[in-house]
């Protein structure tokens, strides 16, 4: 498939993850993504005075699980590792973020 192709058809989420810094936060967000089939298309996190801060375009096309599942239990994740994660449709995103 050309990547063109493949651009048209990717379902593509904006997740980000904020909250104190510590070990494994990548791993375990990572983790779960790899275990759902959903591919990272883009990654950007940064520390700032021990806050983590991550961005990350993934592509739900392939996901072995619905949006609002994959939303929900990302969220439940956070929780579990002492950070909010919050998903949302890349095209509500681009939406709420025009100027």
């Amino acid at each position: 498939m050309r990547a063109e192709n493949m651009e048209k058809t990717a379902e593509k989420t904006v997740i980000t993850v904020v909250g104190k810094d510590t070990v494994g936060i990548i791993a375990r967000v990572c983790t779960y993504l790899a275990g759902n089939s959903i591919n990272v298309l883009d990654i950007s996190q940064t520390i700032v005075q021990d806050f983590f801060n991550m961005m990350m375009i993934v592509d739900l096309s392939t996901s072995t699980k619905p949006f609002d599942e994959c939303a929900a239990e990302l969220e439940e994740l956070g929780k579990e590792i002492g950070v909010t994660i919050h998903c949302q449709k890349e095209e509500i995103f681009a939406m709420m973020h025009r100027i």
